[in-house]
């Protein structure tokens, strides 16, 4: 018996410490202009998600930063066209753009930073997409988020 409830207070633990986990996301970024993912689920049982961005690369933010954004899919080339004229002191992004969800600063080699936002923000329906708002980074580090 006692070894019973050792095993479900065990399994609880490890299912609290996965629930939690699930709220929380790390997502590098390279010299070759690419996040290690392409789709971060979002659960709808999270209030908040965090996403840590790190720069595993080796060349500093000026010549390859890069920087993590939410948007929906059908703004995102708007942020970042608005975003270039912006500059690389405000993160290549338009001062007070509402189109632009959750975002982090631009990193450079050894770098992170994070962003936590309020999943509320999200709609289910919705296409949703991160990127990088480095000129010329978004063809290529783009992924989908998705709320499940």
């Amino acid at each position: 018996m006692f070894a019973k409830v050792v095993a479900v207070s065990l399994l609880t633990l490890a299912s609290g410490q996965l629930l939690a986990a699930e709220c929380k996301v790390t997502v590098d970024s390279t010299d070759q202009m690419s996040y290690n993912t392409k789709e971060i689920t979002i659960d709808k049982s999270c209030k908040t998600f965090t996403v840590e961005l790190t720069h595993s690369g080796s060349l500093p933010k000026n010549v390859m930063g890069h920087n993590w954004v939410l948007s929906t899919k059908a703004d995102m080339m708007g942020v970042s066209t608005d975003g270039m004229a912006a500059g690389i002191d405000k993160n290549y992004l338009k001062d007070g753009d509402t189109r632009v969800i959750a975002h982090t600063k631009i990193i450079g080699a050894g770098e992170k930073d994070s962003v936590t936002f309020d999943v509320s923000k999200l709609k289910a329906g919705e296409e949703y997409e991160f990127f990088c708002t480095f000129p010329g980074h978004n063809s290529m580090m783009k992924g989908a988020v998705v709320l499940k």
